[in-house]
């Protein structure tokens, strides 16, 4: 994903079924790679953590670790 200077980080209430932005931004980081994930792209999170995957490999050692 390209990123432009102008980016902005979202900052998001993971839910079950969703999330509701609470500041707005374009992207929000992987909690374990540091990847920026576009939110349209952004598929994989943890309610209980908190904390948003940039993929299901990812999440799923996230998970187990």
């Amino acid at each position: 994903m390209l990123m432009s200077k102008s980016s902005r980080a979202a900052r998001l209430h993971y839910m079950a079924n969703g999330f509701r932005v609470l500041t707005p931004g374009d992207h929000v980081v992987c909690a374990v790679s540091g990847e920026h994930i576009a939110l349209d792209e952004l598929r994989y999170w943890s309610v209980e953590r908190q904390e948003a995957y940039a993929s299901a490999e990812i999440a799923g050692k996230a998970m187990r670790g």
